[in-house]
């Protein structure tokens, strides 16, 4: 049975604003989305269905309904937040899909585009492009027009979006299985030599559509982007925590899609961690930790980055014994770079969050501390 959030985690995670929605107040995310629909619909002339739907989903919605296997990895506690045995907090803003393909079922029409953005809770590493809490969006197109919708159209789609939102930017396509598509895709940009990717979409799997009670008279497009991502490379902004910034002169920009004026940038800390962990454990795991025990100051963390690892067996007496490290776990040295967004941290303050840092993550029996404050 899957371990649970307890009733202060539940709390905490539905507590984030969601910066996708106009309810929580304006945010430039929303503009991204928004030119994202317009010019789907000026593309297709489909009628807008928007599907927010609720943060909480079923295990069936989104799991289950969308094609994944009862063994699927992705099921595991170490990668879903679950609040019960049949609810959980939604993986991705494809969880959002099933139920709105039950309401088209419901309510059908003959070309209609389904737009289904929020926030949503992975398993991430912490970095300056990846948080736990990011914002996607699915755009599903569904008809019942004689000719079905190939992958021509999928095409279309994409380079309609891009157009859109990323003007001019080289883009590139290789390909990928997921349960709820066919012929499933992942969508690249070109940013200054590197590659980036910022979307995942196939054709909509006829199983998906036919549990939702749709028959096989429907055809459809899948896509889903990470919206944090598409709106830094928009606006050039080069720290994800950004966006969620209050700081008057960083919020100030975040109401349009105007490109980024970096304001004056707070010096770096950087603590290296030596500590004994799971020999399983990954960079992923250790942004949960760092998260979990940080609360709302994980957000003066910048990065966690592995810089070395050392199994069990290589290590030397002294090192085992100045971990306290058993057999199956290993050494790694983490980079932890410290930078809060708005101020200048001090040595005590550094200190005291590297402590925190190092006893979420350590897991070997004896400890060293930075302070004893």
């Amino acid at each position: 049975m899957p371990a649970h959030l307890s009733a202060e985690q539940l709390a905490r995670d539905l507590s984030i604003r969601d910066l996708s929605d106009p309810a929580a107040g304006p945010h430039a995310l929303q503009h991204v989305v928004g030119s994202a629909v317009d010019a789907l619909a000026e593309r297709w002339g489909a009628q807008v269905r928007w599907w927010r739907g609720e943060r909480m989903v079923t295990v069936e919605d989104n799991y289950d309904n969308l094609g994944y296997r009862p063994d699927d990895v992705t099921r595991d506690a170490r990668y879903t937040r679950y609040v019960d045995d049949r609810r959980m907090l939604r993986s991705h803003s494809s969880a959002l899909i099933p139920a709105a393909l039950r309401a088209l079922a419901a309510d059908a029409a003959d070309d209609v585009l389904l737009v289904c953005p929020g926030l949503v809770y992975r398993r991430d590493s912490i970095d300056r492009l990846h948080t736990g809490t990011p914002h996607q969006l699915d755009l599903w197109r569904l008809t019942r027009r004689p000719a079905p919708l190939t992958t021509a159209d999928l095409d279309q789609m994409v380079t309609t979006l891009l157009r859109a939102l990323l003007p001019g930017a080289e883009h590139r396509h290789e390909d990928r299985v997921h349960p709820y598509t066919l012929s499933g895709r992942q969508v690249d940009v070109n940013r200054e030599g590197e590659w980036i990717e910022v979307a995942e979409c196939g054709l909509a799997h006829p199983r998906v559509l036919e549990r939702a009670g749709l028959d096989a008279s429907w055809s459809g497009l899948a896509l889903g982007m990470g919206l944090d991502r598409i709106l830094m490379l928009l606006k050039g902004i080069p720290d994800i925590r950004i966006l969620r910034s209050v700081e008057p002169s960083v919020a100030a920009q975040m109401a349009d899609l105007a490109p980024y004026r970096p304001v004056s940038a707070m010096p770096a800390v950087r603590r290296d961690l030596s500590v004994a962990v799971d020999r399983d454990d990954l960079a992923e795991d250790f942004g949960d930790r760092v998260r979990d025990a940080l609360g709302p100051d994980a957000d003066c963390v910048e990065s966690v980055e592995i810089l070395a690892e050392t199994p069990y067996t290589q290590l030397p007496p002294q090192a085992l014994e100045r971990l306290g490290a058993g057999p199956d776990q290993k050494n790694v040295l983490l980079k932890v770079v410290l930078r809060h967004l708005d101020r200048t941290l001090t040595d005590q303050e550094a200190n005291l969050l590297r402590d925190r840092i190092y006893a979420a993550v350590h897991q070997g029996s004896t400890h060293q501390w930075a302070t004893t404050s």
